[in-house]
């Protein structure tokens, strides 16, 4: 049963940016709420043009009190709260965030910076509606979660809200956070706890100033021995600093506090990511591992850090690594463990199609591993099989007797290999989608259909230049010297990758050949996709061509070695890991070459790269 979403919004004199905030919602929510809190500007006159939940409230110094204002007013299952300086990405499904059914979901908020400077931290905001859920504090307002932790599911959401209220441009304009600041700099002064020099670090961590927050942070963790917040506060210490890019400083931190506190799974689980943010895979494996020893334990832990999470997270490094055999054994027990949770049913899937097992086998798993008999898990697969255009899509579909919107069913035929019946939906239907515009691009290529090509243009935002070059692809004219837009070549990448699943070679090659015209990042992509599903001989030859033009990258040095390494080709590999150390000095590359003389049963080898690590790299710890 779908799902229904309001959002929720306190705001004032935010003219300049709400127009782009509520046109990112469209069609995602249905409902909005507006809380204005003294606007002075147009504000009220752009609010009212989206919807007529329009509130008007005095401010009195208390954002909590506003924001409940505006949760208050929501009818719907699901409650978002945006900011007006926020917006959703145009590819968020937020109702496909919902298939697992959370009480509240933690968001990557994404703060855009000047300097193409990104900073991103998670906070809440996506919850259930009519649970009991409301906001608290003053100043930097949050939920009230931690009153019924152990009663209430936590999720981890797939998209991204963009925050651009932290440009050095914008704080100029907006110093209502410093001015909200001052009242809990008076409450620090004048009592000086542990407890509310925490909540400030805290504070100044949620507001995305992180260094201000360790700041705060540091001074009280010497005064939190041997209080329950301990744990919290060295977690929300490391989270700031990994949010400033200082992990290794953190992962100094976490080496003492796991010790300390080896009962606390988020630690161990933010050491995990953080070695693995490094490149430190051995160990942010093994780390994870130790996570799934502790189980969801701890003063303060996160329901699935030491289970259904942790296996997830292992699934997707191992795969990462092309080592599908591991990443397959750890999101079958991720399914064991949470068998309806979205994101690990979506990753069970790619890495079935990346290990190339047949079809047959997986319609056999699937009916060990899910229960598709329960309505809510049928729905809940066929979104994943719809959002990875997978080819049982059609099948589950004509199973279960399923009714779905055109859209699906053009897509379910088309990733089905049925390209005339999709070809006839897309050309009868009037009002498409955004998504489904590479769709149609996609299949406008396999058939080099025009009318389809200009179905699919309106749906894709492309300037007069692009169209030209698109046509020419469909086309299938001949290369010349172009200069392509970012914007095109992901477009073509992604349908790179569609070709490669649906085993179009011919026409992957043409498009390739476009590729082949761009910048070096987009080439390396396509030879890292090639790989994932099993073409690394062709891989290899498209990055030796490369490595004669660009033998100094160090992406495509490293991916050489890592291909020739997958393919046995270990005298090559070791030639280009050499390289490779000898660019960087990182860790990574000793941990590659440590791998590589493991794999040539190289004693010598390895006894090398280890007295190098333990020289070098004093955080590694699976080399002591």
């Amino acid at each position: 049963m779908r799902k229904t979403i309001a959002l929720c919004m306190i705001v004032k004199n935010e003219q300049q940016f709400l127009r782009r905030c509520l046109d990112s919602v469209k069609g995602k929510v249905d409902q909005i709420i507006i809380v204005d809190t003294g606007s002075t500007d147009n504000t009220i006159s752009i609010a009212s043009e989206y919807t007529e939940d329009i509130f008007h409230m005095e401010w009195i110094n208390d954002f909590a009190a506003a924001r409940n204002e505006s949760i208050k007013h929501a009818e719907t299952d699901y409650i978002l709260i945006l900011d007006a300086d926020e917006y959703l990405e145009s590819s968020t499904d937020l109702e496909a965030e919902l298939g697992s059914e959370a009480d509240y979901y933690f968001v990557n908020i994404c703060n855009l910076m000047s300097g193409e400077r990104a900073m991103t931290h998670m906070a809440i905001r996506l919850f259930k509606n009519k649970i009991g859920l409301y906001y608290k504090n003053r100043l930097h307002e949050h939920l009230n979660t931690t009153e019924r932790e152990d009663q209430l599911l936590a999720g981890y959401a797939s998209f991204t809200i963009m925050h651009t209220g932290y440009t050095d441009e914008m704080m100029r304009d907006r110093e209502k956070a410093r001015r909200n600041l001052s009242l809990m700099k008076v409450e620090v002064e004048e009592n000086p706890s542990v407890y509310n020099i925490f909540n400030m670090g805290r504070t100044y961590m949620w507001l995305g100033e992180h260094e201000k927050a360790i700041k705060y942070l540091q001074q009280a963790y010497p005064m939190s021995k041997n209080l329950t917040i301990a744990p919290e506060l060295i977690a929300s210490l490391c989270r700031s600093l990994g949010e400033l890019g200082r992990y290794e400083e953190a992962l100094t931190v976490l080496k003492e506090a796991v010790e300390v506190y080896p009962r606390e799974v988020d630690l161990r689980h933010i050491q995990a990511l953080f070695y693995w943010e490094i490149g430190y895979s051995k160990d942010a494996i093994e780390c994870m591992k130790k996570c799934m020893e502790i189980g969801d334990k701890g003063i303060t832990f996160m329901e699935g850090n030491g289970t259904y999470i942790a296996r997830f997270r292992l699934a997707e490094w191992h795969t990462s690594r092309n080592e599908f055999a591991q990443g397959y054994e750890h999101i079958v027990e991720a399914l064991k463990l949470k068998n309806d949770f979205v994101p690990i049913m979506a990753k069970y899937f790619e890495i079935v199609e990346k290990a190339q097992v047949p079809l047959n086998d997986v319609l056999e798993n699937v009916d060990n591993l899910f229960d598709i008999q329960h309505r809510e898990q049928l729905q809940k697969l066929l979104e994943v099989l719809y959002q990875l255009r997978h080819p049982l899509l059609l099948k589950y579909m004509d199973m279960y007797k399923v009714n779905v919107q055109s859209n699906v069913t053009a897509v379910a035929h088309q990733y089905d290999r049925d390209h005339q019946q999709a070809r006839k939906i897309w050309l009868e239907l009037t009002d498409l989608e955004e998504q489904n515009g590479t769709d149609i691009l996609l299949l406008a290529m396999i058939l080099r259909d025009e009318e389809l090509f200009r179905k699919a243009v309106p749906l894709l935002n492309l300037n007069v230049k692009e169209k030209k070059l698109l046509l020419k692809v469909v086309s299938n004219e001949p290369v010349e010297v172009i200069n392509m837009t970012t914007h095109v070549e992901h477009i073509l990448e992604r349908i790179s990758v569609y070709l490669i699943r649906l085993q179009e070679f011919e026409i992957f090659e043409i498009v390739l050949n476009y590729l082949w015209s761009g910048s070096i990042g987009v080439k390396t992509q396509v030879c890292v996709n090639l790989v994932a599903y099993g073409f690394s001989e062709i891989a290899i030859d498209l990055l030796a061509n490369l490595y004669k033009d660009h033998p100094r990258n160090m992406s495509v040095v490293k991916l050489l070695g890592d291909v020739c390494f997958k393919s046995g080709y270990f005298e090559d590999a070791k030639l280009f890991y050499t390289k490779l150390v000898g660019m960087c000095d990182e860790y990574s590359a000793y941990e590659h070459m440590y791998d590589l003389y493991d794999k040539m049963n190289d004693a010598n080898g390895k006894d090398s790269v280890l007295a190098e690590i333990s020289k070098k790299f004093s955080l590694c710890l699976w080399a002591k």
